[in-house]
């Protein structure tokens, strides 16, 4: 399986085919509305903003997996994020990053990118970055600013 066969639906459930960001860099996020990390979101925006028109996909998977921290709905979820913290970068339907309900693009992103502590995510905000050609390059910490990962992504576009 590449990261290229894989899929997850819109808030609204629409299907979202990996394949549609063959020869771009894209960045991966769990993320959540009401974490200690969710400033972050203007960070990963300014990314989207920055590097979108040179082949940046930022995707934001929210996940209410880590001490109820996403309590917004498939409904409500993108016009809080866009309400809230700007956000216009694509947001997923809410989804499980651990666990027998896992979505499967975290079961591929952690095989492939295991952590320090093992392969498990351990909190909202944990980032994975996709090559062009759809490789997993490297797997960033709930605390690594968006900012931090300027640099990798400028080399990969």
């Amino acid at each position: 399986m590449s990261f290229y066969d894989l899929k997850v639906n819109t808030p609204a459930g629409e299907t979202i085919s990996m394949a549609e960001y063959k020869d771009k860099a894209v960045l991966i996020v769990n993320t959540a509305t009401k974490c200690g990390f969710t400033p972050q979101l203007k960070g990963l925006e300014k990314l989207h903003q920055t590097y979108g028109k040179d082949g940046l996909v930022v995707l934001g998977f929210p996940c209410n997996q880590f001490a109820n921290q996403e309590p917004e709905t498939n409904d409500t979820i993108e016009e809080v994020c866009k309400l809230n913290h700007g956000v216009t970068f694509q947001l997923t339907e809410k989804v499980d990053v651990n666990g027998e309900n896992e979505h499967p693009v975290f079961t591929y992103l952690k095989e492939n990118l295991g952590g320090i502590l093992g392969s498990k995510i351990k909190w909202n905000f944990t980032k994975f970055l996709i090559s062009p050609k759809g490789e997993p390059i490297k797997r960033y910490a709930p605390i690594t600013k968006p900012s931090k990962i300027e640099k990798d992504i400028s080399k990969l576009l």
